[in-house]
């Protein structure tokens, strides 16, 4: 019995890290709760609906976190970013649809923290599981009129689906090697055919790393910032290599076989609108973990 149940969560472990990681935008955090959900499930008894009951669990355990999380990014060191994570894998739910994909995308994740945790919940059970309404209420234990306000409150703050996913990953990605290519030849010119007029370039270094404090805006300031970074002495022992990163494709930068930095344009109409840094090391300790 204890082997059939441990195959059962087994079989469900990958969505249900898929969800808390969409709910606190923090992969080691979500991984405490897929192991808290486990003791819970090992203690359970007799369980009509595993899914079900293991989706509640996992939800109310992220709802909890996310109070406590919220204040400490309260006092965050610099601009806070999501732990990127490595996505070829297939690890984090179904990518199916547009909405599944993007709800993964860091921009989104950034987005969610505008929601209260319910918000927050019953937008990634629609977006990226496809939780009917009535569903919804039942993991909230709300009703289903309150659920589908909070989907729709939800939906306001995030707006409407953006045109991320026009180009497919492979035209995205050929934007990303010219972008690489550009920065390594300090060409300011080609950067900045590269981006669009409003680009915003945040960097999340947490006190940790060297790292801009504040959003670098604009084509022009943007290019220079990018343009420099050959110039810096640190440049001469770094590897670049693009690989998939929360489902888009992202400049992977090690220094020594150390991963040290991560660069993740965000591209829509064929321009890059904005770059996600992530030089954190905290942060970076999940996406180590993956390549080893």
């Amino acid at each position: 019995m204890e082997t059939d149940k441990l195959t059962r969560f087994q079989a469900e472990r990958g969505r249900l890290f898929g969800l808390a990681y969409r709910m606190l935008g923090e992969a080691s955090e979500a991984e405490d709760v897929v192991q808290d959900v486990y003791l819970r499930w090992a203690r359970s008894e007799s369980v009509d609906v595993p899914e079900a009951w293991l989706t509640k669990v996992a939800t109310n355990l992220c709802l909890n976190r996310l109070t406590s999380a919220r204040a400490r990014r309260e006092q965050y060191v610099g601009p806070w970013l999501p732990e990127p994570v490595f996505t070829a894998d297939g690890d984090f739910g179904p990518l199916e649809t547009v909405e599944q994909r993007d709800s993964l995308a860091l921009g989104v994740l950034v987005l969610l923290e505008r929601l209260t945790p319910p918000e927050r919940a019953a937008f990634v059970l629609r977006e990226a599981f496809d939780y009917s309404h009535r569903e919804i209420a039942e993991i909230l234990d709300v009703e289903e009129s309150h659920a589908r306000q909070l989907y729709r409150r939800a939906r306001e703050h995030v707006g409407e689906p953006r045109k991320r996913f026009t180009a497919s990953v492979a035209q995205r990605t050929k934007i990303v090697e010219r972008f690489v290519a550009a920065t390594v030849e300090g060409d300011v010119e080609g950067l900045e055919r590269l981006l669009a007029e409003d680009v915003v370039s945040w960097a999340d270094g947490g006190g940790k790393a060297t790292a801009a404090r504040r959003p670098v805006s604009g084509r022009a300031d943007v290019a220079r910032l990018f343009s420099g970074l050959q110039r810096h002495p640190r440049a001469a022992n770094a590897t670049l290599s693009i690989e998939l990163v929360n489902g888009d494709p992202a400049v992977v930068v090690y220094e020594s076989e150390v991963l040290t930095y991560l660069f993740v344009p965000e591209v829509a109409d064929d321009r890059i609108v904005a770059v996600r840094v992530i030089a954190n090391p905290d942060k970076l300790a999940f996406a180590v973990r993956q390549r080893r």
